[in-house]
């Protein structure tokens, strides 16, 4: 075994980077773990109940600020940052047509946990080749690790008001890994705050869920009730879901240093056909069987079909009058559980007043129409 006191940490730090580079990390940088300050931030977050019903954020508490807690003998984390946007992300036009359904770009492909783990892997492993015996642990967002805060003092980037890490050469369009190790290395430096008076993200949430800079209420956020939220959600915020049916990317895309983002390098973050830009009648004749076939390896997989049926549903309603959409959603009905019917309900009613709108809209057209044909002696 390699006594720590032989091994030249400083050239261990560069090699370090030099292998995440070689594993594709577009940053690999070294924090200490000196977490205090975030320790009043955080319980200030679970006293006000902005986790929501993420039970598990409040059980382990300040554990998420104290890597030695869940990993004794930590001294360092490395910070790695991974590119993911796809190529062909076609935000604005899944947005502006209500009948695709629009997925988190973070989600088209591979699970990411996935991808990142295996690589942090093999990350410890070169690193224990040079120093055996050497204890480490990899963290893809699977633990209670306040892993922006650590990016943070690692140098990757800043905190954004949106609470995602921003950097000045790759946006956020970016997964975060964590590679807890006990050994002393020498820390990078961290980042200076870049947000400025910008208040874009705050500004544009569609549910105002940035309730103030650096502070989000789950409760009120899309990717929250999309993903993490297992029951019926308030109806309040079904319209300003509109079609997204996974996530929510609103706060990056109107974020001024995304025009700094890079395309991603990983095939496994490309899209995958079956969810990129589908319809939401295509997505929603979807049973079980062919849910679970078309998102193994994918992220999406683990809200299960029945939230997915549920938000599918909500952009149904949300969608333009279809008597098709109209048909798909009765057949369903008396199909489902309890909880995805009552979604369905309600998407039938908006439906219903759309098509009562669009009979008023029709009849007052063709109004218009006949007078016009009448009074002009041409369609000018």
């Amino acid at each position: 075994m390699t006594s720590i006191n032989c091994v030249d940490l400083n050239q261990l730090a560069d090699d370090i980077k030099r292998w995440g580079k070689e594993l594709g990390f577009q940053y690999t940088g070294i924090a200490d773990i000196d977490l205090s300050k975030h320790e009043s931030r955080l319980t200030d977050w679970l006293e006000k109940g902005y986790h929501g019903e993420m039970h598990f954020m409040e059980e382990h508490g300040l554990k998420r600020a104290r890597p030695s807690e869940l990993l004794p003998g930590t001294l360092r984390v490395i910070s790695v940052r991974l590119n993911y946007l796809p190529p062909d992300a076609s935000f604005a036009q899944h947005l502006s047509d209500p009948n695709i359904g629009y997925i988190s770009r973070y989600a088209l492909g591979r699970d990411y946990h996935k991808v990142l783990r295996k690589k942090l892997k093999h990350l410890g492993k070169k690193i224990e080749a040079q120093v055996p015996g050497i204890v480490f642990r990899p963290f893809t967002d699977s633990a209670p690790v306040l892993e922006h805060a650590l990016a943070e003092k690692a140098g990757s980037g800043w905190t954004g008001k949106h609470t995602l890490t921003l950097s000045k050469d790759g946006g956020s369009w970016f997964f975060l890994g964590e590679l807890f190790v006990n050994l002393p290395l020498p820390t990078d430096t961290e980042v200076e705050e870049n947000c400025g008076e910008c208040t874009a993200c705050i500004t544009m949430c569609p549910t105002q869920a940035i309730v103030a800079p650096y502070t989000v209420d789950a409760r009120k956020c899309i990717s929250y009730l999309t993903i993490e939220y297992d029951g019926v959600i308030p109806e309040d915020y079904r319209p300003l879901i509109g079609n997204r049916i996974y996530g929510c990317d609103d706060c990056q895309l109107v974020c001024p240093w995304n025009r700094y983002a890079h395309i991603t390098e990983e095939s496994d973050f490309f899209a995958r056909k079956t969810l990129h830009g589908q319809t939401l009648s295509t997505l929603f004749s979807w049973d079980e069987k062919t849910f679970l076939k078309n998102t193994e390896g994918n992220p999406i997989r683990r809200i299960g079909f029945q939230k997915w049926s549920r938000n599918l549903v909500i952009a149904m309603g949300n969608a333009p009058y279809s008597k098709e959409t109209i048909q798909l959603l009765e057949n369903r009905l008396h199909n489902t559980t309890e909880m995805v019917a009552t979604h369905i309900k309600w998407a039938l009613t908006q439906q219903h007043n759309k098509a009562n709108q669009y009979k008023e809209m029709t009849r007052h057209t063709g109004r218009l129409v006949r007078i016009v044909e009448k009074g002009l002696p041409r369609d000018a």
